[in-house]
């Protein structure tokens, strides 16, 4: 075992800034409106393994389908794209049947918010930096606070009120939109 400390703080600290769960808490809420409900164990436990899965097989699966990680970070980006537009502007293009209500806690929760293009691409850059005990304890610390803010985001809507959640949702739609536009920035190559 190769355990280290400030290795697993520095992972910690690198995941929690891609994952940004605190800045998706307005898009939680949405989705928690739309679907009437998130189910924050299934979510969280659907990134972990995706999250898990992509540091061991990450650039396996992506050869497999002949798709490089820019590509991928372009298909994340549009997703973003969209939900910020959606913030935005007050449209619904994610439409939830209710029969797939518990799919939303999977798309667009743990996938690609929780466990996108940026968490994926990054995992895959901190295997060439640090041991890979150190990247599962980080993930898995990142993933206990996803799963508390998840847990709590009824209790997180009832304290920002229907005025303060409005304003916090066009700002994080912007957010959104620029984060898009920087994958799309990083990874189109004319």
């Amino acid at each position: 075992m190769n355990l280290s400390v400030k290795d697993i703080f520095s992972v910690t600290l690198i995941l929690f800034s891609v994952i940004d769960i605190i800045g998706s808490i307005p898009i939680v809420i949405d989705l928690r409106k739309k679907a009437g409900h998130i189910e924050s164990f299934k979510a969280t436990l659907v990134a972990g393994v995706l999250m898990i899965a992509f540091l061991f097989f990450g650039k396996s699966i992506l050869n497999l389908f002949g798709i490089d990680i820019g590509s991928f970070a372009i298909a994340g980006g549009i997703v973003l794209l969209l939900m910020g537009m959606e913030m935005i502007m007050g449209i619904e293009l994610f439409k939830s049947e209710p029969e797939e209500a518990s799919a939303s806690s999977i798309v667009p929760l743990a996938f690609p918010l929780i466990a996108g293009a940026g968490t994926m691409t990054t995992i895959i850059s901190l295997r060439a930096v640090y041991a890979l005990e150190n990247i599962i304890v980080g993930i898995l610390l990142n993933l206990l606070f996803v799963f508390v803010v998840l847990k709590s985001s009824s209790w997180l809507e009832r304290k920002i009120g229907p005025g303060g959640f409005s304003i916090i949702r066009k700002v994080f739609g912007i957010i959104l939109l620029a984060i898009a536009i920087k994958l799309f920035k990083t990874h189109i190559n004319f």
